[in-house]
């Protein structure tokens, strides 16, 4: 199977199984999105979706949170990985939405990646689910998956060299969805140490399912 037909098969399964993938954060902004999407780093969406909602009572808007302090905000995310480092950049990327974009979340990449706690991955998933844009982020079940799948390399070492490379070979209106697809499949299912091949349904194209596991199948 060649690159091309190994990524049209991605995409024509999922574009079938799961035509309307969605983030699996809860949130009804696009000032709530960032917030839990910062949040998310190195932590469970099941974990931030318990934190959130008295969150976001306490603070519904930048305007809210940046008048917010320290203390305040660290007793509501306590339970998250880092809440020391996160609740600084939940301060500073509210203040500056107040005063560097008019109390309003920033719609350019490159706008979202000054806001503090906010790198290339944050700023590519806020774009790609509150907008629809091309952006792939690239956190470890993509890394992963897209690695097992055979869309990339082995080669790459890195979450832009993946990046950059999904993002070549899949059609521009599929990108927004296939970071939602190459998540779910890895949350639920092409787990990190133990796969659920036998469950898959996309073994047919897998890399990873060719050369590991079909040989050792009597």
């Amino acid at each position: 199977m060649t690159k091309k037909e190994r990524f049209e098969a991605f995409v024509s399964y999922f574009k079938e199984a799961f035509p309307e993938p969605q983030t699996e954060l809860n949130y009804n902004s696009p000032f709530e999105l960032v917030v839990a999407v910062v949040l998310s780093a190195q932590c469970t969406d099941v974990r931030i979706n318990k934190v959130t909602p008295a969150l976001f009572k306490a603070f519904p808007t930048p305007e809210h949170m940046a008048a917010g302090t320290f203390d305040e905000i660290f007793e509501l995310i306590r339970s998250v990985s880092y809440p020391n480092n996160k609740s600084k950049h939940l301060m500073g990327l509210s203040k500056m939405i107040m005063e560097d974009f008019g109390g309003e979340v920033p719609h350019r990449h490159e706008d979202l990646q000054k806001l503090p706690g906010v790198g290339r991955k944050t700023a590519n998933v806020v774009v790609s689910v509150l907008y629809n844009q091309p952006a792939m982020a690239v956190d470890t079940h993509v890394f992963r998956v897209s690695k097992r799948l055979g869309l990339v390399t082995q080669t790459a070492k890195t979450p832009l060299e993946v990046e950059k490379q999904l993002v070549r070979h899949i059609p521009n209106e599929y990108v927004h969805k296939a970071h939602h697809w190459l998540i779910l499949h890895g949350r639920y299912v092409c787990l990190a140490r133990k796969p659920k091949c036998e469950e898959c349904k996309i073994t047919h194209f897998c890399k990873y399912w060719e050369k590991e596991i079909q040989p050792n199948i009597v």
